[in-house]
């Protein structure tokens, strides 16, 4: 009996194979291994490490993070697989050599399917009768020289329940339709011809027509090629499914499948039970191999379609965290409503809550004069420079209203329509409740409002990311891969943009490379105590905040009017000598060669160069003294709705109107119109050339112009093109 357990990853074997998906060298792949095993973040490893990886970017080195991860859990399941067969005492050299050659956890599941222990199957039972010999019997397939019925007798026991000649035949039968169902290369020519040569279909459930016209019109009685269908249809067939609506399935020729299936298992047709193993053959594809099938290309179709509506999600709310913010001006945010009346918030430049009043200039109540009065003695006490206006119930009504407010006393006052999704959930979690403890949720919603406009980036990394209104079938995805996948943009986009130390929230902090929730409070409650920090070092007094994290962190937090003008920037710390370097050879001062474009143009990056520091990371350092703590983030724009459309009823046919993208898919964008339901401009509308991808063209939060192609009332659908 084998007992050598599986071999550990071969990080050479693995840093070549990465290399040569990512058209990088062994050498980049095997140093971003190393300091991801040190615990490095991948921001960090990017911005400051570049020496290293050869200035490998944040997207080969998740590449490489996900490998590492899928080499490590293949490891791992290799070892449980070995461990399983050994115990049943079936481990044999071949077999563990076959093993540990698997490259891929779809293949070793395979392997494993024969060994795998399972609930009791009609073949189980079969075995547990004392049938297995005849089984193996009929998968030789040898001439026997006798009889059936004289091969059938020896197996005869009514004690073993198989009372006769027939009942021992259908065992051994079951047990010989079981194992070629789980041999690896049947299921794989199966899986294969599926994908080639499959159709997936969709029917309305018995009794269920009716109802799933409703809500999946397209679906009712469908069906289209495995290899072609578009992720979003197969994601919308599935949810029909779920809500017990659809029923899903995969349509091959099964009398083709099984005509080309038969001699794969059949060989011998002299074998006295060669009219019986036909037969096994019909059973084990219709009720084994084709349900089998189905389940795994399904399986694999979803798991396509997750990573496809994932990535859309990824790059919508890539766009909308990364949305230009207004910036630290003293703004009104407003949660609009009608019999409730509209929350008015105040906050100053730095997202301070000030002020709060409620206005009813719409129905029922109507008091416009009484809204006025009060929104002018708050845009007079506060000096404000921005409205928020939340863009649901209502939303039109009150930009109205603010907009004549604006005309009629000449106010010089940006108004801006802002997205309100998931701002009514982060209002009633427990951070809201911490941070206003005394506020009505509608008035927290009119504070989240505001800072969306003033900062996307620091209010959105408070909510769940699915909230906020960007995904394609978010919540019928892969929850663990979505969550993954989102918190790794969140982590991306706040770093990228960078933190300032003293006004962060602990939602923001905590996705600042190497700190975390707990560090992250640690951060806040430590400032709340001391005052705002004067340093970048004194960091590292925080609770629990050790070197690890302090390096980590560091280069991305701002400290504004700090001890250190460095601390402004996104130098790291230990590059801060590399700085004062540069200074002599210039024959000033560190504080002087910050923010002076001129001075840092002087610098040649050669000069700097050390066995630590590389042509990369000093031209990054004289970069960022040019420009420190530059915003990546473009120039605030506010959309311009028509004043004269306020609802789909004003909509007509050719109408130009302005918008802003809310959302990107597959099929195409959604647009808001300031009508309360956003528009759709078909992937086949967004270009006059051909668009295989509609984010290739269009991005959450362009505002553009379109032209009204249709309106259909009854459905609330708006068709909008960018063709004119």
């Amino acid at each position: 009996m084998a007992t050598k357990s599986s071999a550990p990853i071969n990080l050479s074997a693995l840093a070549r194979q990465i290399a040569t998906d990512l058209g990088a060298t062994e050498h980049q792949v095997a140093a971003a291994i190393e300091l991801l095993q040190d615990g490095n973040t991948i921001p960090f490893i990017a911005r400051y490490r570049k020496e290293a990886t050869g200035g490998l970017d944040e997207v080969a080195l998740r590449l490489i993070e996900d490998s590492l991860e899928r080499a490590t859990a293949l490891a791992a399941r290799k070892v449980t697989v070995i461990k399983s067969i050994d115990q049943q005492g079936l481990l044999t050299d071949a077999l563990r050599r076959k093993i540990d050659a698997c490259t891929e956890l779809a293949a070793l599941e395979a392997i494993y399917l024969p060994f795998k222990p399972k609930r009791r199957t009609r073949a189980t039972i079969a075995r547990e009768r004392g049938l297995e010999p005849l089984a193996h019997l009929l998968l030789d397939q040898k001439r026997l020289g006798r009889s059936q019925s004289e091969t059938l007798a020896a197996f005869v026991d009514a004690a073993k329940d198989v009372p006769d000649s027939d009942a021992a035949l259908q065992g051994a039968m079951d047990i010989v339709a079981e194992q070629w169902s789980e041999d690896a290369e049947i299921r794989s020519w199966m899986i294969d011809q599926g994908n080639k040569q499959g159709r997936i279909t969709s029917q309305a459930k018995r009794g269920k027509k009716d109802a799933a016209a409703e809500k999946f019109e397209l679906y009712v009685d469908h069906q289209e090629s495995a290899a072609r269908i578009p992720s979003h249809r197969l994601l919308a067939m599935l949810r029909g499914e779920a809500d017990g609506l659809l029923r899903i399935g995969v349509s091959l020729d099964d009398e083709e499948m099984l005509r080309r299936f038969k001699p794969k298992v059949i060989h011998n047709r002299d074998f006295e039970f060669h009219d019986a193993l036909v037969r096994t053959a019909q059973d084990c594809y219709d009720r084994l191999l084709m349900p089998a099938t189905e389940s795994s290309m399904l399986q694999a179709l979803k798991e396509q379609a997750d990573e496809e509506a994932i990535e859309v999600f990824a790059k919508n709310l890539r766009e909308l965290l990364m949305a230009a913010p207004a910036g630290p001006r003293v703004t009104i945010g407003i949660d609009p409503g009608f019999r409730t009346g509209c929350k008015v918030a105040v906050i100053d430049a730095t997202g301070k809550f000030l002020s709060n009043r409620t206005i009813y200039p719409t129905p029922p109540k109507s008091d416009s004069a009484g809204a006025a009065k009060t929104m002018l003695e708050l845009i007079q006490k506060y000096n404000v420079e921005l409205v928020a206006i939340g863009n649901g119930t209502a939303s039109r009504e009150t930009d109205a209203f603010v907009g004549d407010l604006i005309k009629q006393h000449k106010l010089d006052i940006t108004k801006v329509m802002v997205s309100e999704a998931g701002a009514s959930i982060y209002s009633a979690s427990e951070l809201a409740g911490k941070e206003f403890p005394d506020l009505d949720i509608t008035v927290r919603g009119a504070i989240s409002i505001a800072r969306r406009l003033q900062d996307p980036l620091a209010e959105l990394v408070k909510s769940d990311p699915k909230s906020i209104g960007v995904g394609q079938y978010q919540h019928d995805v892969n929850q663990t891969k979505l969550r993954k996948c989102l918190d790794r943009i969140v982590e991306s986009c706040v770093n990228q943009v960078g933190v300032d130390l003293n006004m962060a929230s602990v939602p923001l902090l905590s996705h600042v490379a190497g700190i975390g929730p707990k560090l992250a409070e640690n951060i806040v409650e430590y400032r709340d105590q001391n005052g705002r920090f004067r340093n970048r070092s004194e960091l590292t007094k925080v609770a629990k905040l050790g070197k690890k994290a302090f390096e980590q962190a560091a280069g991305f937090l701002r400290i504004r009017g700090g001890d250190q003008p460095l601390d402004e920037s996104a130098v790291h710390p230990e590059c801060y000598g590399v700085v004062a370097a540069m200074a002599k050879k210039l024959g000033t001062d560190t504080k002087a060669l910050v923010g002076n474009a001129g001075l840092s143009q002087k610098l040649q990056p050669e000069q700097f160069v050390s066995d630590r520091y590389g042509v990369p990371t000093v031209t990054d350092i004289i970069t960022e003294l040019a420009k420190p703590g530059r915003d990546p983030r473009s120039e605030f724009r506010a959309v311009q709705f028509n004043d004269k459309v306020n609802d789909m009823k004003d909509l007509r046919p050719d109408m130009v109107l302005e918008g802003v993208i809310t959302n990107v898919t597959h099929f195409g964008a959604f647009i808001d119109l300031g009508v309360h339901q956003d528009g759709l401009i078909h992937i086949s509308q967004l270009s006059d050339t051909y668009v295989s991808d509609p984010s290739d063209v269009v991005s959450v939060g362009d505002v553009m112009k379109v032209k009204v192609m249709e309106i259909d009332l009854t459905r609330k659908r708006i068709s909008v093109t960018r063709k004119f």
